[in-house]
């Protein structure tokens, strides 16, 4: 019987991938206490990223969310194999973290990052409020428009 934020992701017709495994010497989470903190995620689907280049240029913000709101499903891939594949542990997310490969003059970082923090609202409810951080980098790692990691408090 799958649970209540499984049914969630289901109303929304979001079904989590496989986690991706890293690119490089690092963790894909860890876990502290009662704390899962998820790597950067990239918008991968299937392998490959989906949206690369920088927002503001050939990126839409548009985009960009759409981006963002990949790079969200894909922590909570990450976040579900963190969980033993339970994601009703999840009892808070705390922070979420975007950066946005941008041209030097774009400046609606914020519109972007709205893509991963309305679906966490949306996954989760009032427990899906979170803080957050949203930065505008030159680049990404393989060219991903948009990368977002993700803090969260897990009880047992």
């Amino acid at each position: 019987m799958p649970g209540r934020i499984d049914a969630q992701l289901a109303a929304l017709g979001i079904t989590l991938p496989s986690p991706t495994p890293p690119l490089a010497n690092y963790l894909p989470y860890t876990s502290t206490g009662n704390l899962v903190v998820v790597s950067g995620q990239l918008p991968v689907n299937e392998g490959k990223v989906i949206y690369t280049g920088k927002v503001g240029e050939s990126v839409s913000i548009e985009q960009g969310q759409n981006a963002a709101q990949l790079c969200m499903i894909n922590v909570l891939a990450q976040l579900q194999a963190a969980c033993e594949g339970d994601l009703d542990r999840v009892t808070r997310v705390v922070r979420l973290a975007g950066f946005v490969a941008a041209a030097p003059d774009f400046t609606q970082h914020a519109l972007v990052m709205n893509g991963a923090s309305d679906l966490a609202v949306a996954v989760f409810g009032e427990a899906g409020r979170h803080a957050r951080a949203t930065v505008g980098v030159a680049s990404l790692p393989a060219d991903a428009a948009v990368e977002i990691e993700g803090m969260f408090e897990v009880g047992s």
